[in-house]
């Protein structure tokens, strides 16, 4: 699928739910937010659906993230159900991985190929700060279990606010290179105010070669993280949604006023 400046719309990152078992800082704001109601989020069958329809019009690379994709109940089923679509090449998922020890195994079993850890310090009181009130022993044996079974490549998601030599996202790339594991840096990013930058050791945030959409929660397809416009696939079934999405991709990202990290996916 290409786009009206002719970049191949391949990569779909799907938000499975806007609850999370964490509150970090630069994400949630301390009140909390106010969950969407049950009934407007996607079934895994509708999920599978707009996949099935993406991936036959040239998606190859579906990611799923949160929220915490984690805390969706029966979410091994949901990757069982697009492991077993073909052609998908790459298969993966963003997670805190708080939850991480307990189901990498499943996972593997199940069809997931690989995932992303979001990590933004070593140092558990900081760790505990960022996240009010994250244990990171359990990141840890996450990671380690997602090692064992094969859950790769790992990529540790470090987000920044100034500079990636600072003491905190220098202590996750030792970690990460203790377990030979890479390491990106992001740029702490705000929606509203257009802040975002190239992902330091990725390709997030390159607007020239963006190959992605992204699918919320509650079934909108939204062409850029950084833009208001989004397409309800229930309204106007997958396969128009998508078109709609690609056609109406921007140039190049500005601002989102409607949304938030936790509800969208990053």
């Amino acid at each position: 699928m290409l786009d009206n400046y002719n970049r191949s719309i391949n990569y779909l990152r799907i938000s499975v739910t806007d609850r999370c078992n964490l509150r970090c800082v630069y994400c949630m704001p301390e009140q909390g937010v106010k969950m969407l109601p049950h009934q407007e989020i996607l079934t895994f069958e509708e999920i599978a659906e707009v996949v099935m329809t993406a991936v036959s019009l040239g998606v190859s690379k579906v990611r799923i993230t949160g929220g915490e994709p984690l805390v969706r109940k029966d979410i091994v089923h949901l990757i069982e159900l697009l492991g077993a679509i073909p052609g998908i090449d790459d298969l993966s998922m963003t997670t805190n991985a708080i939850l991480l020890e307990k189901y990498a195994d499943v996972l593997k079993q199940a069809g997931l190929h690989r995932v992303n850890i979001s990590l933004d310090t070593m140092n558990p009181l900081h760790f505990r700060h960022i996240t009010r009130g994250g244990n990171i022993e359990d990141v840890i044996k996450g990671i380690d279990e997602a090692l064992r079974v094969g859950l790769s490549p790992i990529k540790l998601n470090c987000v920044i606010k100034d500079s990636s030599s600072n003491i905190d996202a220098q202590s996750v790339k030792q970690f990460g290179e203790s377990r030979n594991i890479q390491v990106r840096f992001i740029h702490q990013m705000d929606l509203s105010a257009g802040h975002f930058a190239i992902v330091e050791g990725g390709s997030g945030g390159d607007c020239a070669n963006c190959n992605r959409l992204r699918l919320t929660a509650n079934g909108k397809i939204k062409p850029c993280l950084f833009d208001d416009q989004e397409y309800d696939v229930r309204k106007l079934g997958p396969a128009e949604a998508i078109t709609r999405a690609i056609t109406g991709k921007p140039a190049c990202g500005s601002h989102n006023y409607s949304g938030q990290f936790y509800n969208i996916g990053g």
